[in-house]
């Protein structure tokens, strides 16, 4: 294993103080370094979506980009879309919709769909299908996915959270 060096990344609004070997990836520092979970290792090739985090507000696959990378651009987790104990809007309509089945998919989707409601806050259902073209979920027909876009672009609207 190569040396390892000292990374300063901001993780959700915190700074993050980790060693990390040059080849380590984001998913795994976050995972296994900073004890965040919510960004799932699933296909680890860049495919499935489920590893999707904010990336200075950009949607970036964690498994594929390398921490030491990172550099002062602020990483946003599923974990970092709360406020306090309560979901962003966009947590809070999956739940409502039940979109929700597994699981483990449904964080990248969450994230994924922040961005996309971030870019165009009033999406039809072609702009919420390619906004969410690169999160792949195994156990859904994505219809209450598409819905619960479809409602946490109402709650946005509405300044609701629920």
């Amino acid at each position: 294993m190569s040396e390892k060096l000292h990374l300063t990344l901001t993780v959700n609004g915190e700074t993050q103080e980790v060693l990390a070997p040059p080849e380590r990836t984001l998913l795994d520092l976050l995972r296994d370094q900073v004890g965040l979970t919510g960004a799932k290792k699933a296909c680890n090739a860049g495919i499935c979506g489920a590893c999707t985090v904010l990336l200075d507000g950009e949607p970036a696959r964690a498994c594929l980009c390398l921490a030491v990378t990172v550099g002062e651009r602020p990483v946003t987790t599923v974990e970092g879309l709360m406020t306090g104990n309560r979901l962003s809007p966009v947590q809070q309509a999956f739940v409502d919709s039940g979109a929700i089945q597994c699981g483990f998919c449904m964080t990248g989707m969450i994230v994924s769909a922040t961005a996309l409601l971030a870019e165009n806050p009033d999406p039809d259902i072609d702009a919420i299908r390619e906004g969410l073209s690169g999160n792949l979920c195994r156990c859904s027909g994505y219809v209450k996915v598409i819905e619960a876009v479809q409602l946490a672009a109402r709650y946005r609207r509405e300044g609701q959270t629920a």
